[in-house]
């Protein structure tokens, strides 16, 4: 059954719609959404029942007196949760129900251009705090030139500072080192070492801007310290050889899309070692047929790098573009395998996809699941194999020979080689 996206729509002109509470239309809203399901491929069974169920929830807001414009994600709810079977009046199964809610969350795409809609800041306290958010986005992108990605994480550290300020009736002019502190305790009470770092580093940055704004009378961001964190402390995870052998073979007897796509993925992972999100944002300009070449964009060092287009997974994407991939004009190579057929979503389809895979050949790991488990165990390989970390690095597209340097813990029997036996110990 097909789902239904978030991506945006486009909005209905208000001079295509003349009466808005006319069954004319609701004939122009079902029309566009035949046509966008027809735009966007969607099966035959999506075609047929989407907009049926569309002119259901139609029906409804009628009786009711209630325009579509006017909707809000309360009142799917109440009418999802109402829908009963005809034959006997019981409550519609779950997987009936998400295609119901689907239907209507398309259709109120193409009116309102998203779903769900953004919810406005209503009192006075909420609009200051999102004014001074927009503020601090703005201040990081014009001064720092941060990326999109750390400007999400820095504004989403900033409005948890601020709601729990408000949560607890203080304000930042009168924010003291113990609140902080306690702020900190309860933010961090399910995280790891690691991430509660990441998210002091984050409040730093947050607490500076609002001294150098003038909105705090004392600069707190050095009053707060994170665990420690040593360097090459952790041991990187990764995966035996014969277990990604066997996930690759499963991936490569299976002949649907789906299967085709998987498989040249891995391919992908286990012989260069990419990031997932190298994966996704690769584009068919990128593969250079004639020259044997892949250009790759490294997502954390924004580096670019050349790779020579090996056999196998030449073979792999051949084989998912000439008979999986399904025919848009969308330019990245992996696709969605069901409609709408867009790119995958950054990394997280492609850690689900390893982890799929993994499960199917009964691979269960200790430690990380996604897929930097290949990228690790690329790297392990390359060191038993006798590679430099200069060239270790070039490929899995380190900027320093110190960040490759992680990987020399893997290496434990070429370690075990150079090590000298201490005097004095009986063997």
């Amino acid at each position: 059954m097909a789902r239904s996206t978030s991506h945006d729509l486009r909005v209905f002109h208000p001079m295509e719609i003349v009466m808005p509470e006319s069954q004319s239309h609701h004939n122009v809203l079902l029309a566009r959404l035949r046509e966008h399901l027809q735009e966007e491929r969607y099966g035959r069974c999506a075609s047929r029942n989407y907009p049926s169920d569309a002119r259901r929830f139609l029906r409804y807001l009628a009786h009711r007196g209630q325009s579509i414009e006017s909707v809000a994600p309360a009142d799917i709810d109440r009418y999802v949760n109402g829908l009963r079977r005809r034959r006997d009046r019981r409550a519609l199964p779950a997987a009936w129900r998400r295609a119901h809610r689907a239907a209507i969350q398309m259709l109120l795409r193409l009116v309102h251009g998203r779903w769900p809609p953004e919810i406005a800041p209503t009192g006075a306290d909420e609009i200051a705090e999102q004014e001074l958010v927009n503020g601090y986005d703005a201040w990081m992108v014009e001064l720092r030139g941060l990326s999109a990605s750390t400007r999400e994480r820095a504004r989403d550290e900033a409005r948890l500072l601020l709601r729990w300020l408000r949560d607890h009736r203080t304000s930042l002019a009168l924010l003291s080192v113990a609140q902080l502190d306690a702020y900190i305790a309860a933010r961090g009470t399910s995280m790891r070492r690691t991430s509660k770092v990441t998210m002091i580093s984050t409040l730093r940055g947050v607490l500076r801007y609002l001294y150098g704004c003038g909105l705090m009378p004392v600069d707190l961001a050095g009053a707060i310290e994170g665990p420690p964190i040593y360097a090459l402390e952790g041991i990187p995870s990764t995966i035996r050889r014969e277990d990604i052998e066997r996930a690759l073979e499963a991936a490569r007897r299976d002949h649907s899309p789906l299967g085709r796509r998987d498989y040249a993925i891995m391919m992908l992972l286990s012989t260069y070692g990419l990031r997932a999100g190298e994966i996704a944002r690769l584009c068919l300009s990128d593969i250079d047929w004639r020259h044997e070449r892949l250009h790759i964009r490294h997502v954390k060092t924004g580096a670019c790098s050349e790779l020579p287009l090996l056999r196998g997974p030449a073979d792999a994407l051949l084989d998912y573009l000439k008979y999986a991939r399904p025919k848009t004009t969308v330019r990245e190579v992996f696709l969605r395998a069901l409609a709408p057929y867009r790119p995958l979503c950054r990394g997280g389809a492609i850690y689900a996809t390893v982890g799929r895979r993994l499960q199917a050949v009964d691979v269960s790991l200790t430690g990380k699941r996604g897929a930097h488990v290949f990228r690790h165990s690329r790297a392990a390989s390359l060191l038993s194999g006798g590679v430099s970390i200069k060239v270790i690095g070039d490929v899995l597209g380190h900027r320093s020979e110190q960040s490759t340097a992680v990987y020399l813990k893997l290496a434990t029997a070429e370690l075990r080689a150079v090590a000298l036996d201490l005097p004095g110990v009986s063997q």
